[in-house]
């Protein structure tokens, strides 16, 4: 697969099938995500990769958290600004109306945000979550490069043939994710992303992307 073909074919997977990822192919795609580019070589990432026992345990935990209605921990980032204003706000509610959809969540559905929340804690049934801090001593140019090497492990699972779905949703309970892992409060959970094999028999949801002419203008070109 090259490149464009991994970044094609990339997907947020809400649906995994419970087929374990091998061990040796997550040690291969975290080793090549090490060349992702940081600012000074810092790389300021830290990532702890989830399996078995243990993410069965987390799962349980979370869920039980979401179906109690748990608002959750205090975030320690906003996912978005307070103020979303076009053309931001179209696409999100356009993604968002997709995706719960596609999930046979409907809109009116007053159990909605329980539903939506067990999912996310479930890991749509990934067999694997790996969970990326930065140390918090770090400013947003670090955390730009946490993002880049997030890209670059999503694009090199697709190049074993692993998809992927990466949840923001892990930090309103980053709380229960830091104990388990047993990360310290030194280090801040960015995000987590849950990997595995698709489950082929559901539905498939690909978001559409925004005209380049809104996203990039050429200069001097």
């Amino acid at each position: 697969m090259d490149v464009y073909e991994a970044v094609e074919s990339r997907r947020a997977i809400r649906a995994f099938s419970d087929e374990p990822v091998r061990k040796e192919i997550l040690e291969r795609v975290l080793t090549a995500a090490a060349r992702a580019p940081s600012s000074g070589n810092l790389q300021p990432w830290h990532v702890y990769v989830v399996t078995g026992e243990p993410l069965a345990e987390l799962k349980r935990r979370a869920t039980a958290r979401a179906r109690a209605g748990d608002p959750g921990d205090e975030r320690e980032y906003p996912m978005y600004p307070a103020e979303l204003t076009s053309p931001y706000l179209d696409r999100f509610s356009a993604a968002a109306a997709q995706r719960y959809q596609t999930l046979g969540i409907a809109r009116d559905d007053p159990d909605r945000p329980e539903k939506i929340a067990v999912l996310n804690s479930e890991a749509f049934g990934a067999p694997a979550v790996l969970f990326s801090y930065v140390d918090r001593t770090m400013g947003p140019g670090q955390w730009a490069d946490a993002g880049m090497h997030l890209q670059t492990v999503m694009l090199l699972l697709r190049a074993e043939g692993v998809h992927s779905c990466p949840q923001v949703m892990w930090t309103m309970y980053r709380e229960t994710v830091s104990r388990l892992v047993g990360a310290d409060d030194g280090l801040v959970l960015v995000c987590g992303v849950a990997v595995g094999y698709e489950n082929d028999g559901a539905p498939r949801l690909r978001t559409g992307r925004a005209d380049l002419t809104e996203t990039v203008s050429f200069v001097g070109a």
